[in-house]
This record gives C-alpha cells, sequence and structure tokens, in this order.
C-alpha cells in the first residue's frame, strides 16, 4: 500500500473527551463533535486516518484486549456513520514503567504506520494533544499538531526549542484544516 495522504492522529483528548482515569468501555468514549467533522473532511479530501493510542489500561489488567477492540470498533462504527473513515487503530497496551519503544513518546507505533501504509515521515501529520505526542512525532520524523484540547493546553508549556517546530491548533477540526491546506500549498509548490 502506498500513501502519500496519510494522517495520524491520537486517540484521548483529541478524538474524544479526555476522562478522569480510563476509558473502559464504549458509553464511556465520548467523541468530540468537532472530532466527526474533521475525520470527515480528512476523508472527503483524500487521507487515510490511522489512530496511534497508548492504552496500558490493557497492561494494568483493567480491561481486556477484546474490550479494548470493542471500544475501537464502536469509535470507528460511529466516525463512519458521521462520513469519515479510521482505516486503523494502532495500540501499545505497555504499561509506563515496562514501556518498550511502542509506547509514545517512543515512535515505534508511528514508524509501524508509516512502514504499513508506505508512507513518508517529512510528509506525515501527527495530530495529539500531550508532549509525549509531540516527543513521538519528533522521533519518527513526522510533522507536529498539536491540539489544545485534552492535555494541550498544560503540556504546551513543555514544548522544548528541539521539538519545534509544532503547529499549535485549537482542535482536531483546526488541525484538519491546516493539514488539508498544507497539503494543497505543497501540491502547488511541486506544480508550478
Amino acid at each position: 500500500m502506498n500513501c502519500d495522504k496519510l494522517v495520524l492522529i491520537d486517540r484521548d483528548g483529541v478524538i474524544n473527551r479526555e476522562i478522569a482515569g480510563y476509558v473502559t468501555c464504549a458509553a464511556e468514549l465520548e467523541i468530540m463533535p468537532a472530532a466527526f467533522v474533521a475525520l470527515k473532511l480528512l476523508h472527503d479530501s483524500g487521507f487515510t486516518c490511522v489512530v496511534i493510542s497508548n492504552q496500558s489500561v490493557v497492561g494494568r489488567g483493567i480491561i481486556s484486549k477484546a474490550r479494548l477492540d470493542e471500544i475501537h470498533q464502536y469509535l470507528c462504527e460511529q466516525v463512519a456513520g458521521q462520513g469519515g473513515k479510521i482505516s486503523q487503530v494502532i495500540v501499545c497496551t505497555d504499561v509506563p514503567d515496562q514501556a518498550t519503544n511502542r509506547r509514545k513518546p517512543g515512535a515505534g507505533m508511528l514508524l509501524e504506520a508509516l512502514q504499513e501504509y508506505n508512507a513518508k515521515a517529512g510528509a506525515t501529520p501527527f495530530i495529539g494533544d500531550a508532549i509525549t505526542d509531540m516527543q513521538a512525532a519528533f522521533a519518527a520524523g513526522c510533522q507536529k499538531y498539536m491540539v489544545m484540547t485534552g492535555k494541550g493546553e498544560k503540556d504546551l508549556k513543555l514544548l522544548t526549542d528541539e521539538l519545534q517546530p509544532v503547529v499549535i491548533c485549537s482542535d482536531i477540526l483546526d488541525a484538519a484544516i491546516k493539514i488539508i491546506d498544507s497539503y494543497h500549498k505543497r501540491k502547488l509548490v511541486i506544480a508550478i
């Protein structure tokens, strides 16, 4: 599969509202209205959307991997019902103190997605709300889009010069619009 329009997206705080504790069932997954619009907009613009998410809720034994899969099936169905599409959900179930490079801020999950979709890191945006998302995107060589939902406002002050450039966005919809606009500008430059 060759994909020149891949977008990687964090889940909690970006697509769904951040809650205290963990999302343990589909009923607790409150998808933000802006996410429905953003995912439809990206899909309609020809982008492939892949969710990249740390989910230690499984590694901690709070829910099973099967329950996590049910939550993500629900997420994908809800998004599809609004005209968007999530092509894949890649998760890392490691607990923080036993983390592999797959767990953000490691780049493992992003690199898996880039390889699977044969996408160039430098042309692939990653939308996240946490400093660990920006660190993972930096380590993978991806474009960095930080939203101010979820942990965004709190983690904004943790951005270092090393992680720049980071595109700051109010939410996932703002990020989607900026990504689509940036893609069209890049294509225009190549065409000239």
